[in-house]
């Protein structure tokens, strides 16, 4: 009776392993998987939403930033001590050491930053005075070297309406969400809201 009993157990001991060894694998495979996805962007948040001064229209979305490795190219100047010498007209050698200029073409590494901003703009009131029947989105772009751009976006139905752009080398990006019309936002500015701030 007791040798059945050590079998018994044996064969549960085993069980209990088998079944657990799948789960322990598959929870490492989870986690290698997460850990390889949010390593694969420099940087990946979402942003908003945000909405204009009366609240008739929002501004909502992602950002995403790789970042690359590239070889910057230039030419280093150095100086080095060597002998130089030369002949008189008699005939004898005559040496000095001098500092004699050399370029040489060497490289460092750079860096560029691709960015890919996604938004929804949604649109709460695109009827009446034809003045404020849109939603508008404005981003300002600025650069590293100081230099900004501006890229806007309209929704004048009632249906919320996606957007991307995409662009290198942001030190920041922000937004406007305001009303307008079917050319130009005419007002109710929410001011310059944070989309992505290089680090």
């Amino acid at each position: 009776m007791r040798f059945v009993s050590r079998i018994l157990i044996g064969v549960a001991a085993a069980t209990a392993l088998a079944v657990g060894a799948p789960a322990a694998a598959n929870a490492t495979t989870a986690t290698a998987t997460t850990t390889a996805t949010s390593a694969s962007h420099y940087y990946d948040a979402d942003w908003g939403p945000y909405y204009s001064s009366d609240h008739k229209a929002s501004s909502e979305g992602h950002v995403t930033v790789d970042k690359q490795a590239y070889k910057f190219w230039y030419w280093k100047t150095y100086k080095k001590h060597v002998k130089f010498c030369w002949f008189d007209k008699q005939g004898d050698k005559h040496c000095k050491w001098i500092w004699k200029t050399y370029k040489k073409k060497v490289f460092v590494w750079k860096y560029k930053y691709f960015y890919t901003v996604d938004s929804t703009l949604t649109n709460y009131k695109w009827w009446g005075h034809r003045k404020f029947v849109c939603a508008w989105e404005t981003f300002k772009v600025v650069n590293f070297d100081g230099s900004s751009y501006f890229k806007s976006f309209k929704n004048c139905s009632k249906h919320p309406a996606d957007y991307s752009f995409d662009g290198w080398n942001a030190a920041h990006i922000y937004v406007d969400v305001s009303r307008g019309n079917y050319y130009s936002p005419k007002g109710y500015h929410s001011g310059w809201q944070d989309v992505y701030h290089h680090a």
